[in-house]
């Protein structure tokens, strides 16, 4: 198996660089896809294609640092620490505060522009989708989507002309 493995190198390298996206970490995503095969040799099934397997464990490698790194944020050596910059307090206090705005206003909607709205805007239904599921005309959806938005427009004008 290890011949075949080789064999395989120059295009299992190709594949891991463009799923990681840069030459290095596509180098450790291969390494890693490698030893992996190595160590469960014993699960290949000699009827399957080698590349096949090869390139779903490096795909589910990457998944899997994908979401290891969702969790633990993004590491950084000591010595560059410095030229980092941390996030701005005041725009994300503005932004959550923005957001509670935005929310307030829309539950201040009547009941049928909020759940127009939020089927349209939020959960992303076309109008004839939003029509369909709520059991009205399109032309009663476009009037409450306008509605809601016209609302909401004035409701967070005086903020935005307060910045």
């Amino acid at each position: 198996m290890q011949p075949r493995i080789i064999a395989l190198l120059p295009r299992l390298r190709r594949f891991c660089e463009g799923l990681a996206g840069s030459p290095h970490d596509g180098d450790d995503l291969m390494q890693a896809t490698v030893e992996r095969a190595l160590t469960r040799a014993h699960q290949f099934d000699e009827d399957s294609r080698l590349d096949s397997w090869m390139y779903r464990i490096a795909q589910n490698l990457h998944i899997d640092r994908g979401r290891s790194l969702k969790r633990r944020g993004t590491s950084v050596d000591l010595e560059h620490a410095e030229e980092l910059t941390g996030d701005d307090g005041r725009q994300i206090t503005e932004a959550r505060s923005d957001l509670a705005a935005a929310q307030a206003v829309l539950r201040a909607l009547p009941e049928d522009q909020r759940a127009t709205f939020l089927l349209v805007v939020v959960e992303g239904l076309s109008y004839r989708e939003a029509a369909e599921a709520m059991d009205v005309q399109i032309g009663t959806v476009m009037s409450r989507i306008a509605r809601a938005r016209q609302r909401i427009a004035e409701e967070l004008a005086p903020r935005e002309a307060a910045r």
